[in-house]
């Protein structure tokens, strides 16, 4: 199959629009946290801002998996718009917060309510393709799996370019417009988009819960799942600590956003040439092989001294994160019941936010006392310690037995935990 052969049957699923809308419903959840930043740090205080942004991504690692229950349960449609217009508006009033001089407990409670409301767009657009892709009446299994593989890998090339503008357009908006204007530009486009995607017909109705015998979503499969994306967050959080120490350290610390940029743009060329031709490896190995390869990668950082050679470090990176989400995400298909998929999804999301949160604090105090190599240490030990749980539990073995109908017996790409 030609490359723009694999493209177009993969968006022919949907229809081209959806990829566009949810590009567009992801950007304000990428552009929250920087646009906080740097407004806070302007109008405010480094403290502020900082106080704010670790509430906001707080927020939104413990809303993401009930919003995923929610729409399970009731449908994309109605919890999705009722979320977008809700985050549209706290994040209106959580400008007024910040522009009207309100008290920090305040400003950081309204960025707590920003993290709480956000819809959980790239998680639920994950959920979407699993549902599109479901193998129909008669439909080889096999085919169904290869095409949900390459929807998912397609998938997470948009999170990864959603995450690499979204931060450019708001520093780009804050410099050129007002301290406030990146946080203004989320709430339009939250508001806009969310309502699209919220409606767009691929919204899958709910599933109530069961009153008797409830499907299990927590089990050591997931877990160990979880595990994976809580240390890929830590190895972010402390990669881009350490880039912002060193862009201090250097005198211009307006270019940490560029140099992180690197590994959006060789993750995201790496996704889509997955999706254009997968990888013919089983998932759990092609998960092991990407951490393995990270980890390695990862190693250049503790010799970094300009932004040139950190540059190419953190684009070095990103080669390997994309095999390693792809493989995280496609697993978590076969592993969550289809009815509680969002909330599986979501929870993954989780992960990535708590781990990066956790760790750019503690990368940063590392920082501060000794300087930005030994934040790049702490990514580094996230790595080896990601290596070793993926080897001890992400292993061929018996897949959940709510998915099982739907995976081939000749290959099945399963994880297990001990």
């Amino acid at each position: 199959m030609s490359a723009f052969a694999s493209l177009t049957t993969v968006t022919r699923i949907a229809g081209p629009a959806l990829p566009a809308i949810s590009f567009a419903a992801r950007l304000p959840a990428a552009i929250c946290p920087i646009a906080t930043l740097l407004m806070l740090t302007e109008l405010n205080s480094i403290g502020t801002a900082g106080i704010a942004a670790g509430m906001l991504w707080t927020g939104q690692a413990v809303g993401g998996p009930f919003l995923g229950r929610y729409a399970d349960r009731r449908g994309h449609r109605p919890v999705i718009l009722a979320a977008s217009l809700a985050n549209a508006t706290a994040i209106a009033l959580f400008i007024a917060s910040a522009l009207t001089g309100m008290p920090i407990v305040v400003q950081a409670a309204l960025a707590a309510v920003v993290g709480l409301t956000v819809p959980q767009i790239g998680p639920l657009s994950r959920t979407r393709w699993v549902v599109l892709t479901e193998p129909a009446a008669g439909q080889d299994p096999a085919t169904s799996r290869e095409l949900t593989r390459r929807a998912l890998s397609f998938d997470t090339t948009v999170d990864e370019l959603s995450f690499m503008a979204g931060p450019a357009l708001a520093g780009v908006t804050v410099v050129l417009i007002h301290p406030a204007a990146g946080l203004v530009l989320a709430g339009l486009v939250m508001a806009v988009s969310g309502t699209l995607f919220a409606l767009h017909p691929t919204a899958p109705p709910g599933t109530p819960a069961r009153t008797s015998s409830p499907v299990r979503l927590l089990h050591p499969a997931l877990i160990a799942l979880f595990a994976m994306a809580l240390l890929q967050g830590m190895i972010w959080g402390s990669a881009n600590a350490g880039t912002s120490a060193l862009s201090a350290h250097l005198g211009d610390t307006g270019m940490a956003g560029l140099v992180w940029g690197a590994m959006a743009v060789t993750s995201a060329l790496t996704g889509l040439a997955i999706t254009v031709r997968p990888i013919a490896l089983e998932l759990t190995l092609q998960l092991r092989l990407a951490i393995a390869a990270q980890a390695v990668l990862l190693l250049p950082l503790l010799a970094v001294d300009s932004f040139i050679g950190a540059t190419a470090a953190i684009a070095g990176i990103g080669f390997a994160v994309a095999p390693h989400l792809i493989a995280v995400f496609n697993l978590a298909e076969h592993v969550a019941p289809l009815e509680r998929m969002g909330e599986a999804m979501t929870l993954l999301g989780s992960g990535l936010i708590v781990g990066q949160g956790v760790a750019a604090l503690a990368a940063g105090q590392l920082a501060q006392h000794s300087g930005h190599h030994s934040a790049f240490l702490l990514t580094c030990a996230s790595g080896a310690v990601a290596v070793l749980v993926a080897l001890a539990l992400v292993r061929p073995g018996n897949i959940d037995p709510y998915r099982a109908a739907h995976v081939p017996k000749a290959e099945p790409p399963k994880v297990a935990a001990d």
